[in-house]
């Protein structure tokens, strides 16, 4: 997911750069590693410049047009795209700048594959994203119209949801500030 506007950043934060590297590309090529071609970029605020980020773009590419509705919208149209064709998504944020390949491939690799069973990833005492939600998520998924994101979806009694630890997921890039820590410990 890389739609929205980053007001709190102030500038195109899916665009900043770690080590050269934008933090849309870093986030697309894990989620490429993981998910091969299957991979769907969303896109909204500032479209044009993030797709050009990560050319040549592998996968797919959505454009958001409500992305300041949040990022709610920004997973349900991702879920239309792919709802009779998948059996789950893997939910990715690009300002998790720590997320790793590995880590992708773990919570894939912790799904049963039943439809009622959320892999969701575990740090800092509580749970989120990078999330899979399988197939029997979709039909909630597709309401979704604000910044919660799938979030109600793992207290919902009917869905089991198994974590997998990751520490470094509780890192995200909110402020120019945050991005410079995050690079500093990148290159160190």
């Amino acid at each position: 997911m890389a739609a929205g506007s980053a007001s709190r950043f102030g500038s195109s934060k899916q665009l900043a750069e770690i080590d050269g590297t934008p933090l849309v590309q870093r986030a697309l090529e894990l989620a490429v590693l993981a998910c091969g071609a299957n991979t769907i970029l969303v896109v909204g605020h500032d479209w044009k410049a993030v797709i050009a980020a990560c050319d040549p773009l592998p996968g797919f590419f959505l454009r958001n047009d409500d992305y300041a509705d949040g990022l709610g919208t920004s997973i349900a149209q991702a879920v239309r795209s792919v709802q009779h064709v998948a059996r789950a998504i893997v939910v990715v944020l690009a300002d998790q700048a720590l997320i790793t390949a590995a880590h992708l491939q773990a919570l894939q690799t912790a799904w049963s594959g039943a439809d009622d069973e959320i892999v969701a990833t575990a740090f800092a005492g509580t749970t989120g994203a990078p999330v899979l939600f399988p197939r029997g998520c979709f039909g909630d998924l597709l309401t979704l119209g604000d910044d919660a994101g799938g979030r109600h979806l793992l207290a919902d009694q009917r869905f089991t949801v198994r974590n997998v630890t990751f520490e470094p997921a509780a890192i995200d890039i909110d402020t120019p500030e945050d991005l410079r820590q995050i690079a500093r410990s990148v290159r160190n």
